[in-house]
Order: C-alpha cells, then sequence, then structure tokens
C-alpha cells in the first residue's frame, strides 16, 4: 500500500491507514428495511484505505483495482451522483457530500484504494467502501464521530448516489463490529447487542459462489421485493412489518396478492428466527441454531425469492459434511454467497467437499474463507 501510494500520489507525508471490514450476516435476512432484527458479524476480508491531508480542498481518489483512473472533486463543489449508479465514484463522493451536509468541516486528501473484499460476494463491499471513506475523511480533519452516526451518513449516501434502498444493517456491522461476537442489531431503535461466538467451538465459513449480484440503480429485484413489503405494511396499516403479528399475516392469505403474502410471510418469520438464533447461540444451542439457518433459506429460496441454483447447492451441500450445524445464503442474494455455521474440526473436510462438488455442478472453483468475527473500522498500522 505504502509503495503503491508513494506511485500514485508521489513523495511526502506517509499516509495513514484506514480499514473497514465487510460482514455476514448469520441470519436475519431482508429485514432490516422491515424495522426487524438482523443478525451480522465484521469479517477479516476488508476495503483497506491510506490517505493523507491535502492543503488545497481537492479530494483524489486513485485504487489498485482500477489502474490509471482516478476521481476527482473539491470539497467547495456541488457533488452530484454520477449518471451509472454502479460507478466507484458514487460510493466515495456520496459519503463526503452527507458529511458536508452534517456540517463537518473536512480537509481534502489524496487516497489509495486497497481491497481483499470481492465486489459483488454478497458481503457488503459497498458499506465498507463508504465506511473506509467517513473514518478517513474525519480522521484527516481531527474529526470524531460514533459508529452508528457513521452508519447512518453511509446509509443516505447509498440511497442517494448509488441509489441502492439498503437497510443499516451493513454499515452497521462495518463501523461497528466487535472481535468474537456478532451484533444483533434492532434495525428501528439501532440498539445493539454484542453475543459471543466462541472460537473454541464455531466457525463461520464463507462459501462465495462467485455468481455477482448488485443491488445498485433501484430498479432490480432488491427493490422491488422493498416495495412488496411496503405494499404488505400498507395493507395491515402497519409503519412495517416488524409490527404485523404472524398470525395476521396468515389470516391475511386470501385477501392478499399471492406474492405480497410470501413476502409477508417471510419478514415476519425471519424477525422470529433472528431472535431465536441470537438466545441460541447465547445458550450454547449450536443445533438450534442451525436448524434456524436452514429454516431462513429455505424462506428465502421459497417465500422470497431471492436464492439461486448455486446458493441452494451450497447450503444442501455443506449440511452433507458432519460437524456442520447450518447453512444459508447471506446478503441480498440473487449471487453472491452462502455460511455455514460448523465445528472447527468440520471447516477443512466442507472445504474439501465443496471444492470438490461445486465446480463439477457449475463449471467455476468458488471462493472459501473460514473467518474470525473482527472489530469494525479503524485506523490501523500495516
Amino acid at each position: 500500500m505504502l509503495t503503491s501510494f508513494t506511485s500514485v500520489f508521489g513523495p511526502g507525508l506517509p499516509p495513514r491507514f484506514v480499514r473497514a471490514p465487510g460482514r455476514v450476516n448469520l441470519i436475519g435476512e431482508h429485514t432490516d428495511y422491515n424495522d426487524g432484527f438482523v443478525f451480522p458479524m465484521a469479517i477479516a476480508p476488508e476495503i483497506r484505505l491510506a490517505f493523507r491531508p491535502r492543503a488545497d480542498g481537492v479530494v483524489r481518489f486513485a485504487s489498485t483495482l482500477r489502474q490509471g483512473e482516478f476521481v476527482e472533486f473539491r470539497l467547495a463543489d456541488t457533488l452530484a451522483p454520477h449518471p451509472e449508479p454502479k460507478h466507484w465514484s458514487n460510493y466515495l463522493m456520496g459519503p463526503v457530500h452527507f458529511l458536508k451536509l452534517a456540517g463537518v468541516p473536512l480537509v481534502g486528501i489524496d487516497a489509495l484504494v486497497d481491497n481483499t473484499l470481492p465486489e459483488g460476494s454478497g458481503l457488503s463491499s459497498s458499506a465498507a467502501l463508504e465506511v473506509a471513506v467517513v473514518r478517513s475523511m474525519l480522521l484527516a480533519a481531527g474529526q470524531t464521530m460514533s459508529y452508528d452516526r457513521v452508519a447512518l451518513i453511509c446509509q443516505q449516501a447509498e440511497h442517494a448516489f448509488p441509489k441502492a434502498p439498503v437497510g443499516i444493517m451493513d454499515m452497521t456491522a462495518s463501523a461497528g463490529g466487535r472481535a468474537g461476537h456478532a451484533m444483533l442489531l434492532d434495525c428501528r431503535s439501532l440498539e445493539v447487542t454484542h453475543v459471543p461466538l466462541p472460537e473454541a467451538d464455531l466457525r463461520v465459513v464463507i462459501l462465495n459462489t462467485r455468481v455477482q449480484h448488485s443491488l445498485a440503480g433501484g430498479a432490480g429485484e432488491y427493490a422491488v421485493r422493498r416495495r412488496q413489503c411496503e405494499t404488505a405494511a400498507q395493507f395491515f396499516s402497519a409503519k412495517s412489518l416488524r409490527d404485523v403479528s404472524l398470525t395476521a399475516v396468515l389470516a391475511a392469505e386470501k385477501h392478499l396478492d399471492p406474492v405480497v403474502f410470501r413476502r409477508a410471510r417471510h419478514v415476519v418469520t425471519e424477525i422470529q428466527r433472528c431472535l431465536d438464533a441470537a438466545a441460541a447461540l447465547r445458550a450454547g444451542q449450536y443445533e438450534r441454531t442451525g436448524e434456524l439457518m436452514l429454516a431462513s433459506h429455505a424462506s428465502l429460496r421459497d417465500d422470497y425469492e431471492v436464492s439461486c441454483p448455486e446458493l441452494d447447492f451450497m447450503s444442501e451441500q455443506a449440511m452433507t459434511v458432519k460437524g456442520v450445524y447450518g447453512a444459508r445464503m447471506t446478503g441480498g442474494g440473487f449471487g453472491g454467497s452462502a455460511i455455514a455455521l460448523c465445528q472447527p474440526r468440520a471447516v477443512e473436510p466442507l472445504t474439501a467437499h465443496i471444492l470438490a462438488a461445486y465446480p463439477k455442478r457449475f463449471g467455476k472453483t468458488p471462493d472459501i474463507l473460514a473467518t474470525p468475527a473482527t472489530d469494525g473500522a479503524g485506523e490501523y498500522t500495516p
């Protein structure tokens, strides 16, 4: 990073470094924008950003993955989204724009982005990039901000610039994760409860299908699901599906559009599964946690319809390995990654089995990573 930074931006004061981790969600999928509960953890793959302040109010970004490309603007400029929602500049300018709106006294920076977090893998690379940008801009200006406020600024940025109608989970996990713990997050109150993940008993294994997905653009299936949830909530005269009981949903089956009914049933049951899984983990009931993960995947596949053959295969095949408690797709869906919760001794046989079975079925080699729960974003020394 230091060599690359000097090569791109020239000699000068040595840069400082920020990391922002990706996340996996153990359970609680598509509940965040329904004011429900989610249960993510920060992971080892991360966005890294090397930066140093400038005195002229200019902000320049480069990336080790985009040789020769720059995003450059002045803090005095009125920042507007790039017309292509998925353009990487939207994930850089958006956070700066909302820091300015919040009245934070910013300074210019030169910044180089590096990445061990695959884009489109369902591990929140966009949220991690936005969190890294916010933390770097704050450090350069000598400012501080709580992790929950950082998360809210990043959520605003993603809504307005890449125009992805995401919930608050990804940014909160990246900004506020705790090593050795998963995070039970109430997406309405933003209250956080950290639940231990004992490394002596458990491993979380990420199974990246290498089928890329994207939540940007607003017109995709993710946005469609969100509108369907809003339709269901309106039917029940509720602020969100968080306020609707399963009894009420089941009683309304004949009165709701069949697709809207299934979407509502997933969200309401998934919120309860999330709470039950956190309680089971806290009590050391790993088999019960695994059962809830499997039920979550089935609901995402059948009621919410956001899985795909590759994710289904990962979940099914993981369960054929002894010592695996549960497996499910994670993230927004339509590709990305699955996760497995397993005993430490199961990591090697699980990895070997998936590396043999998945290429035979789909003709591509998956990325597999066993990861601990890590701390959230912050400055580090390489």
